[in-house]
């Protein structure tokens, strides 16, 4: 299979030290989850859409160049507002040229669903840490709907992906908790003539039954014996739609792990997505003894939505229930920090999709938190982590965030109360889905200086 290399970027380490509270107003970037789907949606109704708040990481512009090479116009204005003019269900083109996805999962994943039930054909690719990621979760059910896909080694990109028009619709019972792989089968029964069934045992992250239902999409959602059971109709004609896309929680969730564990800080962090499937590690975090508090709640875009108020407070370990797992997946990492942080041994299990992000988010927060002096314990699914008791971290090391932004970030935070400097030693990652993380993070400090 013939493919282009994406270029190699130079590491760009940081390191962090302890430099007091953190207090003042965080604008959090839009959600990466919802932004992916806006993009895609739009390039798929027919006439214009227009985007506010969009989410403008590496991931997500990963998106929309892959929406352009498929036939969309996709502008963005001086204001900061997206156009988009889609092409139509049915209508995408061939791409000249193989589709980069750099490290997003979710735009692979989602797209191969796109493309499965076009008459097309798409290579796609991604750096060494999206290329080292199993597929084999979303090829198995877009095989069955009828696509012909050539993947590297262990089901890994870079993967050749050759639809089926028409294709043939499934109901498909999801062997694992995940918003990717479902919505890659929802998104294929789009141009798939007839009904198109996910049966989800385990509830997931609903963004898209959401997005595709206020597009005009014909979506049904019910609850059976063997779990949540998401219908589509295929062979739909989305509608343009005027979409304001709320602050992203797991972006969140970094500012209120820090404003919980440095002691004196006191921030507010405004427009945060409150999708009971993405409230996970809030949940979690107040039963920890965290001091969060949420006010102004409205709905945006279809979701609720409100503000977030967090100071510091003293952190009791818990065993974190495991069935909360999948409002929080993407959490985890800046969990851990929060629990090195408390007072006894959290234990945080059930978590095995931990292994194939980005990162084996297990293993890399594993050897990030004893390098810096913390007694962790690993599971094949979680981590034990005895906490520090509120005091600092003894830091004094560099770890690796393995290429993945969410490890990086979550050890900024640690930095941010250890006794000596923790350094990072790549935090490019931080670019595709946070590009703002460490400017706010010295404004939060420059406010108490």
């Amino acid at each position: 299979m013939s493919h282009a290399t994406p270029l190699p970027v130079s590491p760009l380490p940081v390191s962090i030290v302890a430099r007091g509270p953190l207090r003042g107003d965080v604008t959090l970037p839009g959600d990466k989850s919802i932004s992916h789907r806006a993009l895609m949606f739009a390039s798929l109704a027919v006439g214009r859409s227009r985007i506010e708040g969009l989410l403008e990481g590496e991931d997500v512009l990963a998106t929309a160049a892959a929406m352009r090479a498929m036939g969309a116009t996709i502008e963005r204005d001086s204001d900061g507002v997206w156009q988009v003019d889609g092409v139509g269900v049915g209508g995408l083109l061939q791409p000249v040229q193989a589709l980069d996805m750099g490290n997003s999962g979710t735009s692979t994943r989602l797209l191969m669903g796109l493309v499965a039930s076009h008459p097309i054909t798409a290579t796609f690719i991604g750096d060494a840490s999206l290329s080292s990621r199993p597929m084999g979760r979303v090829i198995e059910p877009l095989t069955q709907m009828g696509a012909d896909i050539t993947a590297s080694p262990g089901g890994r990109l870079p993967l050749m992906l050759r639809g089926l028009t028409p294709a043939v619709p499934v109901e498909y019972t999801l062997p694992v908790a995940s918003a990717q792989v479902k919505s890659a089968v929802l998104l294929a029964g789009l141009n798939t003539p007839g009904i198109t069934r996910v049966i989800e045992p385990v509830p997931t992250r609903d963004h898209s039954e959401r997005m595709l239902a206020g597009f005009g999409a014909e979506l049904t959602v019910e609850e059976g014996p063997d779990g949540r059971i998401i219908s589509i109709r295929g062979e739909a004609e989305l509608q343009p739609q005027d979409i304001q896309v709320p602050g992203d929680p797991s972006s969140a969730a970094f500012w209120l792990v820090a404003g919980s564990i440095v002691p004196g800080s006191h921030i507010t962090i405004r427009n945060a997505c409150m999708n009971p499937t993405r409230t996970g590690l809030l949940q979690v975090l107040r039963m920890m003894g965290a001091d969060i508090t949420d006010t102004s709640a409205r709905t945006v875009g279809g979701e609720p939505v409100a503000d977030l108020v967090v100071r510091h407070a003293p952190l009791t370990a818990i065993e974190v229930p495991a069935d909360i797992a999948p409002s929080m997946i993407d959490e985890y990492p800046i969990l851990f920090v929060a629990a090195a942080c408390a007072t006894g041994r959290t234990v945080a299990r059930g978590a095995h999709e931990l292994r194939v992000k980005e990162s084996d988010r297990i293993a890399t927060m594993a050897a990030a938190l004893t390098a810096i002096g913390v007694s962790v314990t690993e599971h094949d699914d979680g981590l034990s982590i005895d906490g520090s008791g509120g005091a600092r971290l003894p830091g004094g090391a560099q770890v690796a965030s393995k290429l993945d932004h969410r490890i990086a970030m979550s050890m900024a935070v640690a930095g941010l109360v250890a006794r000596a400097p923790i350094c990072i030693d790549d935090a490019n990652p931080v670019a595709t889905s946070y590009p703002a993380f460490f400017e706010t993070l010295d404004a939060l400090v420059r406010a108490t200086d």
